[in-house]
């Protein structure tokens, strides 16, 4: 019998804290708080610009990236897991995703350290591979971020979304454009440039930070492959309306600075992502009222201009504890 964490009761605790960087990152950073994860709490993640910023003061590991469904890289990442374990003890571990979940969690799990893991919110109508497979371990303890598809062992936990309010604001005639498409490795998403395009509001002002989309020629504005994080957060706060692909790392990090954001789901059938979870946690922003969410092929100057006229209430942010 593995031990459980009580989740109701915050109190501090040192906790092993993993997560994929991107939305998986942000969602837990967001829920550290709440968890009660002390200040020499132990993060283990990617290294990007992103866990940098997020993480800075924070102790932190970080381990060499995993892609998607790459099991050599689970494995790759559950023996520095292995050796954490063996030389630190924690009150217990969480993770919200991905790979690394199921290289952390059971072996925490098997070294006596109650584990949890929260699916992202991102999966609104099942859990994911990694969610399933620590599902059929029998070793974690499991929480969902949806009502609609708890069940059994996969407990409620309540939705990051859900705290986010958008509120009304004087939108510009001529919005100054942020178009941001991720930097997810190996897929393109030349359909979101192709309808900001057909939009025509599209102009000098306008920045594009375009990721594996590379190769694009004589779009206006300023062209960016890649951005580090104070430019990608200046673009974001001098924009009028950004546009971005639905990643959920992308989407509360916008919403935490307070800007209502154009979202535009990445597709399986357009060899755009591995899967449609973007098409779900687009729909979750949308039915949230916390973006504008549409297909590339639904997108519209009238959707951009809506935005426009928003922006978001973040309310009362947590904070996360930093080390000594």
């Amino acid at each position: 019998m593995f031990s459980t964490m009580d989740l109701t009761q915050p109190t501090a605790r040192k906790l092993l804290l993993v997560a994929s960087t991107g939305g998986h990152l942000a969602q837990l950073v967001r829920l550290a708080p709440g968890l009660g994860a002390a200040p020499d709490s132990l993060w283990v993640t990617f290294d990007s610009p992103q866990s940098r910023s997020l993480l800075q003061g924070c102790r932190r590991v970080y381990v060499p990236y995993v892609r998607p469904r790459d099991y050599r890289g689970v494995l790759r990442t559950a023996s520095i897991i292995h050796r954490i374990l063996a030389h630190e003890r924690f009150d217990g571990a969480v993770s919200t995703g991905a790979a690394v979940a199921v290289s952390a969690l059971p072996q925490a799990a098997m070294a006596g350290i109650p584990s949890v893991y929260i699916e992202s919110v991102s999966r609104v109508e099942g859990p994911s591979v990694s969610g399933r497979i620590l599902a059929a371990s029998h070793m974690v303890t499991l929480r969902t971020q949806h009502d609609a598809w708890k069940h059994g062992r996969w407990e409620l936990y309540p939705s990051v979304l859900s705290t986010y309010v958008s509120v009304p604001r004087g939108a510009a005639v001529h919005p100054k454009l942020f178009v941001t498409l991720g930097t997810i490795e190996g897929y393109r998403f030349d359909a979101l440039i192709d309808a900001v395009l057909a939009t025509g509001l599209a102009d000098e002002s306008t920045i594009w930070q375009l990721g594996y989309t590379s190769g694009r020629r004589n779009l206006p504005g300023t062209v960016f492959e890649h951005m580090d994080a104070a430019q990608f957060a200046a673009a974001s706060r001098e924009a009028d309306v950004v546009v971005t692909h639905a990643g959920v790392g992308s989407i509360l990090g916008f919403l935490e600075s307070g800007i209502y954001p154009v979202v535009v789901t990445r597709r399986k059938a357009r060899h755009e992502h591995v899967d449609d979870h973007q098409l779900q946690i687009a729909q979750l922003a949308a039915n949230l009222h916390v973006a504008e969410s549409v297909d590339a092929p639904d997108l519209t100057a009238a959707v951009i201009l809506s935005a426009a006229g928003k922006a978001i209430d973040t309310g009362s942010l947590p904070t996360i504890t930093r080390a000594q």
